[in-house]
């Protein structure tokens, strides 16, 4: 029986089919391939202490177990009657669930897994193992550490929130809204990016910002390390607040040492320059090298490897603006990549179609990269089924962003045959074009949904990136008088709505330009054809935000911040 914190022992575990790709690949690739996988996989290890205390234990016990056996192993030697094949099902389950979300709390939805067995036949499994016959002070100090929280369900220890709502690892347990949002300023003012950052309250004067590098003091790393000079405390409005460096040190080192090994396989200079920025970035703690390897990357046309990894989305931090640790290696799927191609060869045709003025549009619309890609590794919590990257909304305006579509995530979710709500002749459309029509919204939702707009800004100079005399307000016709700041962004000023916000307006430009029959015909849709896959796509949304409504929260007064993250 499933709930909002176990789930179903019928929950499926969907395969991604990347076998043929990497086969393909040549053993230089393949060696590229591995040493990024390496420093994704070593990378997301971070996401277990960003979201709880208890994650770590977790993920090393049952680590432990799975590495120490064989499933049919454990599965046989477990101690009959006591556990019965639906008692083990739910571990499995249950395991499955940890490492898929990277802790134990949802990636998409934030809420709390627990086990869908009682506590105590969890010890008996955990006892009749190998491992802990092999190493049983570890195990027995593992489960000492994660048993109670494991199961705890109360108010404090739901959701991902700040306290009394919930719980976060990205601050303190002392930490507030009102800590965050006073800290926020602070970094403003100092021109300090949050991504890399967590925050913990020592009292009510005195404040820790850590930042996440391998180096752990203010001692220069090189000539050009700019982040030693803002390590230190200073006072900010009458409080302390010192910034530190050194958060995740050790998994961070094991990620600069793949990107260096994986450097010496790069396929050309704009990789082998990525990595090393990349590789400073961790190291020094410095999201200013990480903008200059994501310049490097976007001038990486067409790889057959493609990569990304760094403090990414902020979905999971309750004020919004701490990015998630997650590293992503693909390879290139040719057949889907040249529709992707040509959607953005039409682009600048397609944008006039939105519905708001051309002044609220950029200047120039920078053609990305657009490729169709089997994931080989995810280091992170759930896997998406599209990604517009970089984040840094200086770099997406003026330089340019890439849009990437994951096919065989999109494939895997098609293999999920469940649907409610629709009668027989629409259930056996949807089943059959599901697929069709999520690959066509991805597409839209990335392309022109996160690559349209433009944000007013103001720059350090005193200048506007926009006419002020001519540009009208599209509610009330006069003149714009707000705009963003020197330094200000779009989630640094809304927080922790800003990533549902630019989701749902993402998902719903790809519901409003599938209507058109041009963009249609480049997915190879047209007439009745055309007509099913529009109205798949609707139905789509339908199903995927009634499910969604499952994250709503009555007593907390609040829904899933990860609106459409589900999918994207």
């Amino acid at each position: 029986m499933a709930s909002l914190h176990t789930f179903s022992n019928k929950t499926p575990v969907c395969q991604l089919a990347c076998k043929k790709a990497f086969e393909g690949l040549t053993v230089r690739e393949k060696r590229y391939a591995h040493y990024l996988s390496k420093a994704s996989f070593d990378g997301g290890l971070i996401v277990l202490l960003q979201t709880s205390s208890e994650s770590t234990p977790i993920f090393l016990l049952l680590q432990k177990i799975f590495t120490s056996q064989s499933v049919e192993s454990l599965r046989e030697n477990r101690p009959q009657p006591q556990i019965s094949d639906d008692d083990f099902q739910s571990f499995l389950i249950y395991a499955a669930a940890i490492f898929t979300n990277m802790g134990n709390y949802k990636s998409f939805g934030d809420s709390k897994i627990i086990p869908g067995l009682p506590k105590e036949k969890i010890l008996i499994l955990i006892q009749s193992s190998t491992a802990y016959s092999q190493s049983r002070e570890t195990v027995n100090s593992l489960w000492a550490a994660c048993a109670k929280p494991m199961y705890s369900l109360e108010p404090t220890d739901k959701e991902i929130a700040f306290p009394p709502k919930g719980k976060t690892s990205y601050y303190s347990a002392n930490c507030t809204q009102e800590d965050a949002e006073f800290i926020q300023g602070f970094l403003t003012e100092k021109g300090i990016s949050e991504y890399n950052t967590r925050l913990f309250k020592r009292s009510d004067n005195d404040y820790e910002v850590r930042l996440a590098s391998v180096a752990k003091t203010s001692e220069p790393v090189a000539s050009d390390d700019k982040v030693a000079e803002l390590i230190g405390s200073c006072e900010y409005k009458g409080k302390k607040v010192e910034v530190s460096r050194g958060d995740y040190s050790e998994l961070l080192q094991r990620v600069v040492e793949n990107l260096r090994k994986a450097a010496e396989c790069a396929a050309n200079e704009n990789e082998k320059s990525m990595l090393d920025f990349y590789a400073k970035s961790f190291e020094r703690g410095s999201i200013d090298d990480h903008k200059d390897g994501s310049r490097y990357w976007i001038k990486d046309k067409g790889p057959i490897i493609e990569t990304y990894i760094g403090f990414i989305e902020s979905y999971r931090d309750p004020y919004g603006v701490r990015g998630e640790f997650e590293g992503f290696v693909a390879m290139v799927n040719k057949e889907m990549s040249l529709k992707f191609e040509n959607l953005v060869a039409n682009a600048e045709k397609f944008l006039p179609l939105l519905p708001w003025p051309k002044a609220y549009e950029k200047d120039a619309f920078l053609k990305p990269d657009f490729t169709s890609l089997d994931v080989l590794t995810f280091g992170g919590s759930g896997i998406p089924a599209g990604i517009n990257i970089p984040n840094y909304n200086d770099i997406r305006g003026d330089e340019g962003f890439k849009n990437v579509s994951l096919g065989n995530v999109l494939a895997a979710r098609a293999d999920d045959k469940r649907v409610s709500f629709l009668g027989d002749d629409d259930a056996a459309l949807y089943g059959e074009l599901k697929s069709a029509a999520f690959e066509v919204q991805v597409g839209l939702h990335e392309l022109l949904g996160h690559g349209s707009g433009k944000l007013f800004q103001k720059n350090e100079n005193g200048e506007l990136n926009f006419d002020q005399q001519e540009v009208r307000h599209t509610e009330t016709n006069e003149p714009v008088q707000s705009f963003y700041g020197p330094h200000e962004t779009w989630s640094s000023k809304f927080t922790a709505v800003s990533s549902s916000y630019e989701e749902c307006r993402a998902e719903c430009v790809g519901i409003y330009m599938c209507l058109s029959r041009d963009v249609l015909k480049i997915f190879g849709y047209e007439e009745k054809a055309a007509d099913d896959i529009v109205y798949v796509n609707w139905l789509l949304m339908f199903a995927l935000e009634s499910s969604d409504s499952s994250f709503f929260r009555p007593k907390l007064r609040y829904g899933d911040r990860l609106t459409c993250k589900h999918d994207m």
